[in-house]
């Protein structure tokens, strides 16, 4: 029988919801837009961006909220040649679909995609690469006195975008104070999304606003001055603290006036009709550092993100229409968890632990030491500098803080780790989340450096926690010391799924422990360190010991089920300690064992490092086994998957395995 197909009517075509931002390939593509075209390219815009993060994940709600913003900057202003520097660079996936990576947008934060931050290597249109906070005022500086110092240069323009949660780091205000009184011309727009530092917006500060900001003030107020100049000298500051008086009174700003900027706002920033009369003004008649203050909303224009501002802030993949996130569910929990629950547990147990963060109370699980305490945890703000010497200041008083700063972060204060705490001597507790790779947020946010950076300097203790439990035990040790500064490492990410039902228990300064062992002379001791070895200094033939700090033990223990099937022999030890060193164990393990490995999630100077130089010391490099150091690899590794970044800087099973035999 003939099966006859019928044919379908032709679909139609599916009508676009962004067709002005079809067009748009590049900022130069929509500067021949109206106002009502330029409005009309940020509601699409900001279509665009929810969509390409619905299927992505990465940060949402501060894009969202800079969208009339970004669409206005590019188009008034001729990026690239002027320059536009967003702070931090959450803000910055709009800017992206703006300039000409639209077509990758649904490769952010992947292996070979987009940075999640703005990045130098991947746009001309991104002159300063941004994902730490409170940059932007300072590099714009920069860009305008190199502008200046260059009369050939194509530049005219420096707009630095800074939120005001980065406001309140301390290098915003040194920067301010610098251009204030150097007087180059600088535009600098506070992105005021949270804080309450503004009366509300409304009809008529917007009218105000684009007052101040218009060539008839501007030219009266030059005029004024020069008028003022002929009145004796008490006149003339009795007429310019009224001038100011008035004009601050109208949007406030007197602090930005008194370090040396003329001062715009507040200013509704998804008002875009106001937005270009304001960027034009400024563009066209200032010629000194000026800051507008633009009022935004975090989520603007998406309910969910609007509604749940900190849930939407950082994102996994999500229902357009519901916001639902595809957040896989495991049984496991989170490191940065079972920290929060055991520092808790301690905190019952002793009232003098105080918990610190620096902005970061969700990611650090600082947030729940706060609901249980929440007049023992203090979140100062993004100042890492002020956090670490504030903790300080607490521990010369008897309380025992707990300083939660992410690795990446706590370098943002190793000054104050080193003058206010180490030379010092000082007990505070630093609990470094966010150890080694971090996945999506790339090498801006990787935790490579500390065991390096901290284990150079003089009274420190550091550890790095193999697994959960060993975490809660690192917790408990913290809390019960008391003879200077500690540290204790660990990664992003859930657990391995241990057992937790374990007390949290001191452990023994310096010590670490043996997990495994076929040798001869270690036999596995739970938690305990193996009896003495009465070995006669001949290795075991084909014999490996494993040092793992961190982590990276579970693959050291994959390893060593394929070296044993080889025929070798093989010790694991985890050692807790990477200062001070199990030096006794260690050098047990040199006279025992052919090969002997250290495994760590950290840079080349850290774990590894002290090891051979302990082993050097001892004479036993060569004379008695061959030692061998696996760290990170010597390049800021891209973002990826945690495990693809893993398998990229060989510290997984088959790379321990490879370097062994």
């Amino acid at each position: 029988m003939k099966i006859v197909h019928s044919k379908s009517a032709p679909e139609e075509p599916k009508t676009s919801q962004t067709p002005l931002l079809d067009t748009v390939n590049e900022p130069a593509d929509m500067r021949g837009f109206n106002d009502d075209q330029l409005k009309q390219l940020a509601d699409e815009l900001r279509l665009a961006t929810i969509d390409a993060v619905s299927k992505t994940g990465g940060h949402l709600g501060a894009g969202l909220g800079v969208v009339e913003l970004t669409t206005a900057i590019h188009a008034i202003f001729n990026t690239p040649d002027d320059k536009l520097i967003f702070d931090v660079g959450h803000q910055c996936y709009p800017h992206k679909i703006l300039t000409g990576r639209r077509d990758r947008i649904e490769t952010l934060r992947k292996g070979d995609g987009l940075s999640g931050f703005t990045k130098r290597a991947e746009s001309e249109y991104d002159p300063f690469g941004a994902a730490h906070s409170s940059t932007s005022i300072s590099a714009g500086l920069g860009m305008a006195v190199a502008r200046d110092l260059q009369p050939d240069s194509k530049t005219k323009h420096i707009i630095s975008v800074i939120g005001d949660g980065a406001m309140s780091a301390g290098m915003a205000y040194e920067a301010l104070n610098n251009a204030g009184a150097l007087k180059s011309k600088l535009i600098v727009i506070l992105n005021d999304n949270n804080m309450s530092i503004a009366p509300p917006v409304g009809a008529m500060s917007g009218y105000l606003t684009g007052l101040v900001s218009s060539k008839p003030y501007f030219t009266a107020r030059d005029m004024a001055k020069k008028i003022t100049k002929l009145l004796p000298e008490p006149l003339q500051k009795a007429a310019a603290r009224a001038e100011e008086t008035a004009r601050v009174t109208l949007g406030g700003g007197t602090m930005f006036e008194e370090m040396g900027f003329y001062y715009v706002g507040p200013v509704d920033g998804h008002d875009m009709h106001a937005l270009l009369g304001i960027l034009r003004n400024v563009r066209d008649n200032i010629d000194g550092p000026i800051l507008i203050h633009a009022i935004t909303k975090k989520g603007k224009g998406y309910a969910p993100a609007e509604n749940a501002p900190d849930k939407m802030h950082g994102v996994a993949k999500f229902d357009v229409v519901t916001g639902n996130q595809f957040k896989s569910k495991s049984l496991r929990p989170s490191y940065t968890k079972v920290f929060a629950q055991e520092l808790i547990e301690q905190a019952h147990k002793d009232d003098k632990i105080v918990g610190i963060t620096a902005a970061m109370p969700g990611g650090t699980g600082m947030d729940l030491f706060g609901k249980e305490f929440a007049n023992r945890m203090f979140d100062v703000g993004i100042a890492e500098q002020h956090a670490v010497t504030f903790a300080a200041g607490l521990a010369t008083e008897g309380l025992k803080p707990f300083c939660a700063i992410y690795s990446t972060f706590l370098q943002r204060g190793y000054d104050q780790v080193v003058h206010d705490v180490a030379i010092q001597n000082i007990p505070v507790r630093f609990a470094i989340d966010r150890a080694g790779l971090v996945g999506a947020d790339g090498c801006t946010h990787a935790g490579s450096f500390d065991i390096a950076y901290l284990g150079c300097l003089p009274n420190f203790v550091l550890m790095a926690a193999s697994d959960e439990l060993e975490l809660k035990h690192m917790v408990a040790t913290a809390a019960a010391y008391d003879d200077g500064p500690i540290a204790f490492r660990y990664p992003r990410g859930e657990g391995t799924g241990i057992d937790m039902d374990t007390p949290a228990k001191i452990l023994e300064i310096g010590k670490g422990r043996i997990v495994h062992s076929t040798s001869n002379y270690f036999t596995p001791l739970e938690g305990g360190r193996p009896p003495a070895c009465g070995h006669d200094g001949q290795s075991d033939t084909n014999s490996v010991a494993l040092i793992s700090y961190g982590t990276r033990l579970s693959e050291c223990k994959l390893a060593t089920e394929m070296l044993e099937a080889e025929g070798l022999t093989v010790t694991i030890m985890d050692a807790r300690f990477a200062k001070p060193l199990d030096k006794a164990l260690i050098k047990s393990l040199a006279q025992t064992h052919d090969t002997l490995i250290t495994i760590e999630e950290g840079s080349i100077g850290g774990f590894g490092s002290y090891v051979l130089d302990f082993l050097n010391e001892e004479n036993l490099i060569g004379t008695a086994c061959r030692v061998h150091t696996m760290t990170l690899p010597d390049i800021f590794q891209d973002q990826h998957a945690p495990d693809k970044q893993y398998e990229a800087a060989q510290l997984v099973a088959k790379d321990i395995v490879k370097k062994v035999l």
